[in-house]
């Protein structure tokens, strides 16, 4: 079995069928009148939660992502007259760091994946091209599919609006994880990242059907969210440590319990 079957077979086929269930279940709620695009931000959410363990673990690969480009920096500064030594000394570092390496890989291969399943449902799968690939126990669904997101949105074409959309929600992402990041960011990173990016993306973005953005921007929200929720768990666990210090110092007697400080306030 080739690349290409291997893809539809184990991810293409899977989701495609997933996201027909939806449509016809939000077609059971609305008495007849589901919307495709309700069903790609379902499938996007049910997308994102398998990916949840992957983007969890990402605060411990950034950490080392940054140790890995700081050693790299120095190995470059170090051997910079001497091309030679200076690709055994990166090769030994990328060595030493397969698990950060290959974990980087894989989520690359897994966006990839995505996109490409993303692309092939809006070029052919809606369509009807790739009804051959529902399965046996899919319940039918009457044709053809409801592609008019809210009425406005025709998710085969492109659209203006949800492309400006993702592009100032790519700006937002980046500001939030620039200044909510427990690393410093590098020289150049915030230009690029909270400028550069959000255009690039608008251009690159722009003659892609708007089913594609829809999900990029359901994705975005969730990654917002995501972010939200890591810095409200850090700030939880660092005042969690700071009142457990509180109180093994005052066990220690070096402060005043609680109690005893109300008192003295009393008095």
């Amino acid at each position: 079995m080739n690349l290409p079957d291997l893809f539809t077979l184990l991810v293409y086929q899977p989701f495609f069928n997933i996201l027909v269930v939806i449509y016809y279940f939000l077609g059971l709620f609305t008495q007849g009148q589901p919307d495709m695009g309700v069903a790609v931000i379902l499938l996007t959410i049910v997308i994102r939660i398998l990916l949840m363990p992957m983007s969890l673990s990402g605060d411990k690969s950034e950490k080392e992502r940054r140790e890995i480009a700081e050693k790299a920096q120095e190995i470059e500064e170090v051997f910079v007259h001497d091309p030679i030594a200076l690709s055994q000394h990166k090769k030994l570092l990328f060595r030493r760091n397969r698990g950060v390496v290959a974990g980087e890989l894989f989520s690359l291969v897994v966006q990839v994946g995505i996109s490409l399943m993303l692309w092939r449902i809006f070029a052919t799968g809606l369509a009807g091209e790739d009804f051959h690939l529902l399965y046996p126990f899919i319940p039918q669904v009457t044709e053809p599919f409801n592609l008019v997101f809210l009425g406005q949105f025709d998710l085969s074409h492109t659209s203006l609006g949800l492309n400006l959309i993702q592009s100032i929600l790519i700006f937002v992402l980046e500001t939030i994880a620039i200044y909510t990041s427990p690393y410093p960011p590098a020289k150049g990173e915030v230009v690029r990242l909270q400028l550069v990016l959000p255009v690039v993306s608008f251009f690159i973005f722009m003659f892609l059907p708007a089913g594609k953005k829809l999900f990029v921007i359901v994705t975005l929200l969730f990654s917002i969210g995501l972010i939200i929720y890591k810095v409200a768990r850090r700030r939880y666990e660092a005042y969690k440590l700071d009142q457990e210090a509180k109180e093994a110092a005052a066990l220690a007697g070096e402060l005043p319990l609680e109690s005893e400080k109300v008192v003295v306030e009393v008095k």
